[in-house]
């Protein structure tokens, strides 16, 4: 390996003598092993980072997946329509899960909002409920209609479902 003109400079050595060489290793092994512990705490780094995406998969593992129903999707006016939200899969006893506050937003400019009264929490013990059902009249329209759990006022999970009505003999329809 050729020796570099400014180490020779930088040392003050005859290029051909056998200190120079040495010296020249000295250096080059200092710089690798200033890069090795650059090099090793960027192994480091990369080994942990995994270990944070597996806890965050742990957890999307544990957490339930909701989902939003509607019966029937299109009717006629006035239609009274069965809402069903279900938390599919998931740990029985997910605690962001665990006593939520729940918000219907009707779609055609009303809401609704309840919160259970519920035991405190105890991992392993306590369940969320998995399934609810509700009942809401909608006159003609196209409506989206979500379903949000919420934890201290911040939606927590969320779904949705469209409804359409059509106008019925009642509002005028034929």
């Amino acid at each position: 390996m050729p020796l570099a003109a400014a180490e020779v400079e930088r040392y003050n050595l005859n290029p051909s003598h056998h200190s120079l060489k040495r010296a020249f290793a000295m250096n080059r092994m200092r710089r690798l092993a200033s890069v090795g512990a650059s090099c090793l705490l960027l192994t480091v780094a990369a080994i942990a980072a995994p270990q944070k995406d597996n806890a965050k998969d742990k957890d999307d593992s544990r957490r339930p997946k909701i989902t939003l129903k509607a019966q029937p999707t299109i009717s006629m006016a006035p239609s009274r329509v069965v809402l069903t939200a279900e938390l599919v899969g998931g740990a029985n006893d997910y605690e962001e899960y665990y006593c939520p506050t729940v918000e219907w937003d009707w779609g055609d400019g009303t809401q609704s909002e309840s919160t259970m009264d519920c035991e405190p929490y105890q991992e392993g013990k306590s369940e969320i409920k998995r399934r609810y059902t509700v009942q809401h009249v909608f006159r003609t329209g196209a409506f989206k209609v979500m379903f949000r759990l919420k934890r201290r006022d911040k939606a927590i999970a969320a779904a949705t479902v469209s409804i359409q009505v059509r106008p019925g003999l009642r509002e005028g329809g034929i």
